[in-house]
This record gives C-alpha cells, sequence and structure tokens, in this order.
C-alpha cells in the first residue's frame, strides 16, 4: 500500500471527514505524518486502512494514543476565515463522546 502513497496525500479519520494531517514522508517503517496542532508523528503501515484519491485513512485501534490524542484536536487553534465551525470535526468519533 506504501507505493500508493505520496507526499502531501492528506490524512482522514473517516471517509467524508475533515483532513487532520499530511503525509511529510513514506518511509520503510512508515509514514511521517504532520498533525495539525499536534506535529509530526511515525504511523506504521499497518495503521493505514485504504488509500483513494489522495486520501490516507487510518485505522484509529491501530494508533499510538498520543496520536489519537493529537488528531482529537487537530482543528482547536483553527481561527478567522479557515476556522471550522465545528473543531470536533473530522476528529475520532470516540474521543468525541467524551466532551
Amino acid at each position: 500500500m506504501a507505493d500508493r502513497i505520496e507526499p502531501g496525500y492528506l490524512v482522514f479519520v473517516a471517509d467524508g471527514e475533515m483532513g487532520v494531517a499530511g503525509v511529510r514522508e513514506v518511509r520503510h517503517d512508515g509514514l511521517l505524518i504532520n498533525v495539525q496542532n499536534g506535529g509530526d508523528f511515525l504511523i506504521p503501515m499497518d495503521a493505514v486502512r485504504d488509500v483513494h484519491s489522495q486520501k490516507v485513512l487510518l485505522d484509529l485501534e491501530r494508533l499510538d494514543p498520543r496520536v489519537r490524542a493529537a488528531l482529537d484536536h487537530a482543528h482547536d487553534r483553527e481561527s478567522g476565515p479557515y476556522a471550522v465551525q465545528d473543531p470536533t470535526d473530522g476528529t475520532p468519533r470516540s474521543e468525541r463522546a467524551g466532551r
């Protein structure tokens, strides 16, 4: 699946949601992604559920808790015309329930 992923692809937790990260590098040991407001994380390839239309969909169950925490706050610091209406848009749905 790594051969279908390129730097610049957007990263999502679910199809139809807002993007929460971008692929910085494709490495032999996984993907280096940059989570908005969270920094860089190395994601193992077995945490990639699907790739299509220049989108990478993650399998949340296979992610380190630190990555999940960063994904949960991907849109927190947005402001002005670029802000999402709901900062939880695109974040893991399981994390929304605890708010």
